[in-house]
């Protein structure tokens, strides 16, 4: 009686032990999969504090008293048109790569209407480097939707490459009177960031 005693309480002191092991595990796994949905959430829709870069070749940041000269392009615009980067030497220019589909582009684009406004007339120029492919057809009837008061172009392989293989958007590229690269920015920033630029250089 004793011995069937003592095998029921190790019986069930194993159950207990196996038991918690199992909800140890159980917990271990669903923490490990919530981390990696939320980091990849992060990764994806971050936006308030984007990383810099990538740069095009040799791009040197704004902060350094070097810049190097923007990469020239000739391209389509949306009303028919070509427009050369090299033409618009002697205006400071915001160059921003983009999309109709891209959620902070969309969000981006009213601050870039704004700073048109407010500084077109000082010697800034915006244009739209649209990545759109599938969506092509929509760019302008979402130019109209928006608004938008600056050139618009259609992007190809070859301006992608030029500017560092645009891997995310929006990306930006803010270039001086000399047509030098000074600044590049990732992701969404606020207004502010490219106005306290656009004043240095205007």
């Amino acid at each position: 009686m004793k011995n069937q005693k003592q095998n029921i309480n190790s019986k069930n002191k194993t159950d207990i032990k196996m038991g918690l092991t199992k909800k140890q595990r159980s917990w271990i796994y669903t923490g490990f999969f919530i981390g990696v949905i939320l980091l990849m959430f992060v990764i994806n829709n971050s936006g308030s504090e984007p990383e810099q870069g990538p740069y095009p070749p040799n791009y040197v940041q704004a902060a350094q008293k070097s810049s190097v000269k923007a990469a020239d392009f000739s391209l389509s615009t949306t009303d028919g048109k070509t427009l050369k980067l090299s033409d618009l030497k002697g205006k400071v220019v915001i160059l921003d790569f983009w999309a109709t589909w891209c959620p902070p582009c969309r969000k981006g684009i009213p601050d870039l209407i704004d700073l048109k406004k407010r500084y077109g007339s000082k010697g800034l120029e915006v244009v739209g480097i649209s990545v759109d492919q599938e969506t092509k057809p929509d760019v302008v009837p979402f130019m109209k939707d928006y608004g938008i008061n600056y050139p618009v172009v259609y992007g190809d392989n070859s301006v992608v490459m030029n500017y560092g293989g645009i891997r995310s958007i929006p990306t930006s590229f803010i270039i001086d009177r000399e047509g030098k690269v000074v600044a590049n920015y990732v992701g969404l920033y606020p207004k502010q960031t490219y106005e306290n630029q656009i004043k240095k250089l205007l």
